[in-house]
């Protein structure tokens, strides 16, 4: 891994696709400002609902330039990654389609984290395997994702010039295995786009990042929302970029923030190279 100057972007996002675009690439450009060379954006930043994100789910673009009216959100994506020369993370998108094309059935759609290069081409998509699907103890109470998106099922690690990526969203970071299988398919930056609720963050978001870095000797970049959407949405924030050793370089409060740090490819060798964890694994 070479040196990497990263950001995460953390917003307040609402229903308005329109108007959280423009918020985006504000955001965007004063991580580009501050020297972001690869920018992470937040679990549904161009589209936050308590009704789900059918009404703005798009047709998967691919490799092909995206359609301005049929696909706003990929279009953005593609010029803004072209235009700041950057790479851009973007997670998650509404997706009416599969990756191979076929449509999402059921009126669900797929949750998907999409990766393009400084050329605005598409590098990697993931979408979200695991659905949050519980009761927590705030003024929505409980959360059926499962309802409105069909769960992915392939794991993915982006080959970039500087590092090799492991993507996820959200609610996946609270399962292990997921971040192990990156690790040892080459990962080295894990990134953890979210909309982490007010009362789960509070209590576990940063010890679950800091735990995924440790485990599995990565750099971990996180994004999360951080506000409140609406009378029974609020999301945490502290989007935060963790060491390998587990140590928080840069982090958030709640509202809308930029973080930028420079990642060092020499702490994640010095790291692995003193404590080997996924050599010596047994199991």
């Amino acid at each position: 891994m070479n040196d990497l100057c990263v950001g995460a972007v953390q917003m307040v996002s609402g229903e308005s696709v329109a108007g959280n675009l423009v918020r985006a690439e504000i955001l965007l450009r004063e991580a580009a400002g501050r020297g972001a060379q690869l920018v992470l954006l937040p679990e549904n930043f161009a589209h936050f609902s308590d009704r789900g994100s059918a009404a703005a789910a798009e047709p998967f673009a691919g490799d092909a330039k995206a359609d301005a009216g049929r696909q706003p959100i990929q279009r953005a994506l593609q010029q803004w990654a072209a235009e700041l020369g950057l790479w851009l993370v973007a997670g998650a998108v509404p997706l009416s389609e599969r990756a191979d094309g076929s449509a999402v059935s059921g009126g669900r759609t797929r949750s998907g984290c999409l990766v393009y290069d400084e050329r605005g081409v598409l590098r990697g998509r993931y979408d979200k395997m695991h659905l949050f699907d519980v009761e927590v103890a705030d003024a929505a109470g409980r959360y059926r994702e499962s309802a409105s998106i069909e769960p992915g099922e392939q794991t993915c690690v982006v080959s970039a010039p500087a590092a090799a990526l492991g993507l996820s969203i959200c609610f996946d970071l609270r399962f292990p295995e997921l971040y192990r299988q990156l690790a040892t398919a080459g990962a080295e930056i894990l990134f953890v786009p979210a909309a982490f609720t007010y009362v789960t963050g509070q209590a576990h978001w940063l010890t679950l990042l800091r735990a995924r870095a440790v485990e599995n000797g990565c750099f971990v970049v996180a994004a999360n929302q951080g506000g409140e959407h609406s009378p029974t949405r609020r999301t945490w924030g502290h989007s935060a970029i963790i060491d390998p050793w587990g140590e928080v370089i840069a982090e958030a409060g709640e509202g809308e923030a930029v973080i930028v740090a420079t990642l060092s490819g020499e702490k994640l060798a010095t790291v692995r190279r003193r404590m080997p964890l996924l050599s010596m694994r047994r199991l």
